[in-house]
């Protein structure tokens, strides 16, 4: 085997060489989410977008290769001292996207650089103005006033700061700690204030459970004296009535009916004396016998009246009964009785 090549076949291998660099430096592949940046002698010329590409053999060449997907951007720790002079460790996250190749590559110099610096001297800006409770509790709003500058800065580098996150903020421990006893003396307050109101609305039920029941309870009382009136009202009219028949049977000549009147009167005399709660001595002037024969006149009253057979007799003079029994044996002598009540001593 001849170990010298010919100088034939290196003029060949040399010719083969110089048209592939040729061919690799003419057609550019760009791929998806990626823009290139062509130079003409040095000087930017145009953006090649995803696809095949062809350049000018040993007078264009790629520049940049600007990736023009959304990234992000992780924000290191830092120290910020709060308006209420809190001292805080504070991080967070930067999304951002290339809109214009041509402006990333040739308008700032170390893109993502610039960006972590604008965002971290923005984040110490716009924290270190607020209270550490405000801090706390408005990372949103935060975020907002961060994204707002920055975005309004980078703007001229052809890029877009979709969004900003604060991670996390970190008081110190001792701050930490006087924290959580206010948050407990905050919640021990509003345990305190619940039960009060609780009190105070079961005071308040209860004053309105008893006013009702007062209510209620005068009702009824005022309803029950209507009905005893109405009812001493009519037992008012039906004696009227009793008394009435009465009289109209005395003016008649009816010598029963004044009997009757009589008995009835002196029935009600003794019931008013035995029942005195302060007697002790009680003088009858007549003896049982006697009630018993009034009681003889009613019947002999209402016999005269409705008849033997039940006939209604028209009024008239009728005949006295005579009367029968003891009574009639005592009748021209009424005696007197003496009766004592056993008394305390």
């Amino acid at each position: 085997m001849d170990l010298f090549l010919s100088p034939g076949l290196i003029a060949t291998i040399v010719l083969v060489l110089i048209v592939l660099f040729i061919l690799k430096s003419i057609i550019k592949v760009v791929p998806q989410g990626y823009n290139w940046t062509v130079e003409n002698f040095g000087r930017y010329t145009r953006t090649l977008t995803p696809g095949l590409s062809l350049l000018v053999p040993f007078i264009e060449r790629v520049g940049h290769k600007m990736n023009m997907m959304e990234q992000v951007l992780d924000v290191p720790t830092q120290e910020v001292i709060t308006r209420d002079n809190a001292s805080v460790a504070a991080d967070g996250v930067a999304f951002y996207q290339i809109l214009d190749a041509r402006a990333a590559a040739y308008e700032v110099s170390g893109l993502q650089y610039a960006i972590l610096n604008l965002v971290m001297t923005n984040l110490r800006s716009v924290m270190g103005s607020m209270d550490l409770d405000d801090l706390l509790s408005n990372r949103d709003s935060i975020s907002e006033r961060i994204l707002r500058v920055v975005d309004e800065a980078s703007h001229a580098w052809g890029i877009k700061i979709t969004r900003i996150e604060i991670k996390d903020i970190n008081p110190p421990k001792n701050l930490v700690d006087a924290m959580a006893r206010q948050m407990m003396a905050e919640r021990e307050k509003r345990a305190d204030i619940l039960e009060a109101e609780g009190s105070k609305n079961a005071a308040i039920l209860r004053a309105e459970g008893e006013k009702q029941a007062q209510i209620l309870k005068a009702e009824g009382m005022r309803d029950a004296a209507f009905r005893e009136a109405e009812s001493r009202e009519r037992l008012a009219e039906a004696e009227a009535k009793a008394t009435q028949m009465v009289s109209e049977a005395i003016a008649a000549g009816d010598v029963q009916a004044i009997n009757y009147f009589v008995a009835q009167k002196y029935t009600e005399a003794l019931g008013k004396i035995a029942s005195a709660p302060n007697q002790r001595v009680v003088l009858m002037p007549l003896e049982a016998s006697s009630i018993m024969g009034s009681i003889a006149g009613i019947a002999e009253l209402t016999k005269a009246a409705f008849g033997e057979e039940g006939q209604v007799r028209k009024p008239g003079p009728h005949p006295a009964p005579r009367p029968s029994g003891p009574a009639a044996a005592t009748s021209e002598f009424p005696a007197s009785r003496t009766t004592r009540a056993p008394s305390d001593g």
